[in-house]
Protein backbone atom coordinates (compact mmCIF):
# COMPACT_ATOMS: atom_id res chain seq x y z
CA UNK A 1 0.00 0.00 0.00
CA UNK A 2 1.25 3.45 -0.93
CA UNK A 3 -0.11 6.76 0.35
CA UNK A 4 -0.96 9.04 -2.55
CA UNK A 5 -0.03 12.72 -2.80
CA UNK A 6 -2.40 15.44 -4.00
CA UNK A 7 -0.85 15.57 -7.47
CA UNK A 8 -1.47 11.82 -7.91
CA UNK A 9 -5.21 12.08 -7.27
CA UNK A 10 -7.82 12.97 -9.86
CA UNK A 11 -11.30 13.45 -8.45
CA UNK A 12 -14.46 13.12 -10.49
CA UNK A 13 -15.39 16.78 -10.66
CA UNK A 14 -19.14 17.00 -10.25
CA UNK A 15 -21.57 19.76 -9.27
CA UNK A 16 -24.70 19.12 -7.24
CA UNK A 17 -27.82 21.30 -6.97
CA UNK A 18 -26.81 22.36 -3.46
CA UNK A 19 -26.39 25.86 -2.05
CA UNK A 20 -25.10 26.74 1.41
CA UNK A 21 -26.43 29.66 3.46
CA UNK A 22 -24.30 30.63 6.45
CA UNK A 23 -26.47 32.40 9.01
CA UNK A 24 -24.10 34.84 10.72
CA UNK A 25 -21.19 32.44 11.23
CA UNK A 26 -18.61 34.46 13.12
CA UNK A 27 -15.26 32.64 13.10
CA UNK A 28 -12.93 32.99 10.12
CA UNK A 29 -11.82 29.36 10.44
CA UNK A 30 -15.41 28.18 9.98
CA UNK A 31 -15.92 30.42 6.93
CA UNK A 32 -12.68 29.15 5.37
CA UNK A 33 -13.56 25.53 6.08
CA UNK A 34 -17.06 26.07 4.69
CA UNK A 35 -15.46 26.93 1.33
CA UNK A 36 -13.05 24.02 1.49
CA UNK A 37 -15.64 21.41 2.42
CA UNK A 38 -18.27 22.82 0.04
CA UNK A 39 -15.88 22.79 -2.91
CA UNK A 40 -14.86 19.21 -2.08
CA UNK A 41 -18.49 18.10 -2.31
CA UNK A 42 -19.41 20.01 -5.49
CA UNK A 43 -21.62 22.70 -3.95
CA UNK A 44 -22.84 25.31 -6.44
CA UNK A 45 -22.85 28.44 -4.27
CA UNK A 46 -22.32 29.81 -0.77
CA UNK A 47 -24.15 32.78 0.76
CA UNK A 48 -22.42 34.57 3.64
CA UNK A 49 -24.08 37.01 6.02
CA UNK A 50 -22.63 40.54 6.01
CA UNK A 51 -21.54 40.11 9.65
CA UNK A 52 -19.42 37.05 8.80
CA UNK A 53 -15.68 37.48 8.24
CA UNK A 54 -14.87 38.63 4.69
CA UNK A 55 -13.21 36.32 2.20
CA UNK A 56 -10.12 38.54 2.16
CA UNK A 57 -9.58 37.88 5.88
CA UNK A 58 -6.12 36.33 6.32
CA UNK A 59 -7.43 33.37 8.37
CA UNK A 60 -10.33 32.73 5.99
CA UNK A 61 -7.94 32.62 3.03
CA UNK A 62 -5.44 30.38 4.83
CA UNK A 63 -8.11 27.92 5.94
CA UNK A 64 -9.96 27.88 2.60
CA UNK A 65 -6.72 27.43 0.64
CA UNK A 66 -7.55 28.08 -3.02
CA UNK A 67 -11.23 27.11 -2.87
CA UNK A 68 -12.60 30.68 -2.57
CA UNK A 69 -11.88 31.18 -6.28
CA UNK A 70 -13.41 27.81 -7.18
CA UNK A 71 -16.91 28.26 -5.79
CA UNK A 72 -19.45 30.99 -6.44
CA UNK A 73 -20.27 33.07 -3.38
CA UNK A 74 -22.24 36.13 -2.41
CA UNK A 75 -22.89 38.21 0.72
CA UNK A 76 -26.38 39.03 1.97
CA UNK A 77 -27.81 41.48 4.50
CA UNK A 78 -31.26 40.21 5.43
CA UNK A 79 -31.73 36.57 6.40
CA UNK A 80 -35.47 36.45 5.74
CA UNK A 81 -35.06 38.05 2.30
CA UNK A 82 -32.37 35.62 1.12
CA UNK A 83 -34.39 32.62 2.30
CA UNK A 84 -37.52 33.94 0.55
CA UNK A 85 -35.53 34.58 -2.66
CA UNK A 86 -34.10 31.06 -2.62
CA UNK A 87 -37.56 29.57 -2.04
CA UNK A 88 -38.92 31.54 -4.99
CA UNK A 89 -36.10 30.06 -7.11
CA UNK A 90 -37.42 26.57 -6.31
CA UNK A 91 -35.07 25.57 -3.51
CA UNK A 92 -35.99 23.41 -0.55
CA UNK A 93 -34.57 25.04 2.59
CA UNK A 94 -33.13 22.44 4.98
CA UNK A 95 -31.76 23.54 8.32
CA UNK A 96 -29.01 21.50 9.91
CA UNK A 97 -30.37 21.96 13.40
CA UNK A 98 -31.68 19.99 16.35
CA UNK A 99 -35.39 20.78 16.76
CA UNK A 100 -38.41 18.93 18.06
CA UNK A 101 -39.28 18.15 14.41
CA UNK A 102 -35.81 17.29 13.05
CA UNK A 103 -35.55 14.26 10.80
CA UNK A 104 -32.61 11.92 11.25
CA UNK A 105 -30.22 12.68 8.37
CA UNK A 106 -30.24 9.06 7.14
CA UNK A 107 -34.05 9.11 6.99
CA UNK A 108 -34.31 12.33 4.98
CA UNK A 109 -34.74 11.69 1.24
CA UNK A 110 -32.62 14.34 -0.48
CA UNK A 111 -33.40 12.79 -3.90
CA UNK A 112 -36.96 14.13 -3.66
CA UNK A 113 -35.71 17.73 -3.94
CA UNK A 114 -34.49 19.29 -7.20
CA UNK A 115 -32.59 22.17 -5.58
CA UNK A 116 -31.36 22.05 -2.00
CA UNK A 117 -30.28 24.82 0.35
CA UNK A 118 -28.43 23.67 3.45
CA UNK A 119 -28.78 26.29 6.15
CA UNK A 120 -26.05 26.59 8.79
CA UNK A 121 -26.83 28.45 12.00
CA UNK A 122 -24.39 30.63 13.87
CA UNK A 123 -22.02 28.92 16.27
CA UNK A 124 -23.71 30.44 19.30
CA UNK A 125 -27.40 30.87 18.47
CA UNK A 126 -28.19 28.39 15.72
CA UNK A 127 -30.54 29.38 12.89
CA UNK A 128 -31.98 32.89 13.27
CA UNK A 129 -35.56 32.13 12.26
CA UNK A 130 -36.11 28.39 12.24
CA UNK A 131 -39.72 28.84 11.08
CA UNK A 132 -38.52 29.85 7.59
CA UNK A 133 -37.11 26.40 6.79
CA UNK A 134 -38.98 23.64 4.97
CA UNK A 135 -37.39 20.93 7.12
CA UNK A 136 -34.67 20.39 9.70
CA UNK A 137 -32.31 17.47 9.84
CA UNK A 138 -30.16 16.24 12.69
CA UNK A 139 -27.14 14.01 12.93
CA UNK A 140 -27.35 11.17 15.46
CA UNK A 141 -24.79 11.54 18.23
CA UNK A 142 -23.88 8.89 20.77
CA UNK A 143 -21.70 10.69 23.27
CA UNK A 144 -22.66 13.06 26.05
CA UNK A 145 -22.26 16.19 23.96
CA UNK A 146 -25.41 17.25 22.09
CA UNK A 147 -23.77 19.45 19.45
CA UNK A 148 -20.79 19.60 17.13
CA UNK A 149 -18.91 22.22 15.16
CA UNK A 150 -21.04 23.74 12.42
CA UNK A 151 -18.58 22.78 9.66
CA UNK A 152 -18.28 19.21 10.90
CA UNK A 153 -22.06 18.94 10.66
CA UNK A 154 -21.90 20.45 7.16
CA UNK A 155 -19.32 17.87 6.05
CA UNK A 156 -21.39 14.97 7.37
CA UNK A 157 -24.52 16.38 5.73
CA UNK A 158 -22.83 16.96 2.37
CA UNK A 159 -21.53 13.41 2.44
CA UNK A 160 -25.07 12.09 2.97
CA UNK A 161 -26.58 14.43 0.34
CA UNK A 162 -24.04 13.60 -2.37
CA UNK A 163 -24.15 9.90 -1.53
CA UNK A 164 -27.93 9.85 -1.97
CA UNK A 165 -27.87 11.98 -5.14
CA UNK A 166 -25.14 9.84 -6.72
CA UNK A 167 -27.18 6.72 -5.98
CA UNK A 168 -30.19 8.23 -7.73
CA UNK A 169 -31.00 6.26 -10.91
CA UNK A 170 -32.54 9.29 -12.63
CA UNK A 171 -30.04 11.95 -13.76
CA UNK A 172 -31.33 15.48 -13.34
CA UNK A 173 -30.17 18.92 -14.34
CA UNK A 174 -27.23 20.09 -12.25
CA UNK A 175 -25.73 16.66 -11.61
CA UNK A 176 -23.58 16.53 -14.73
CA UNK A 177 -19.80 16.73 -14.79
CA UNK A 178 -18.31 20.21 -14.69
CA UNK A 179 -17.26 21.56 -18.05
CA UNK A 180 -19.80 19.59 -20.10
Amino acid sequence: MKQLHHEEITNQQQKFPVTIVCDAIRTPENIGMCFRVSESFGVEKIYLHESSPAIDNRIVKKTARNTIQQIEHERYEDFSEIIQQLKEEGNTIIGIEITDESINIQDFDFKNHQKIVLLLGSERNGIENINLVDATISIPMYGRNSSMNVIHSLAITLYEVTNQLNASPIPSKGRELSGQ
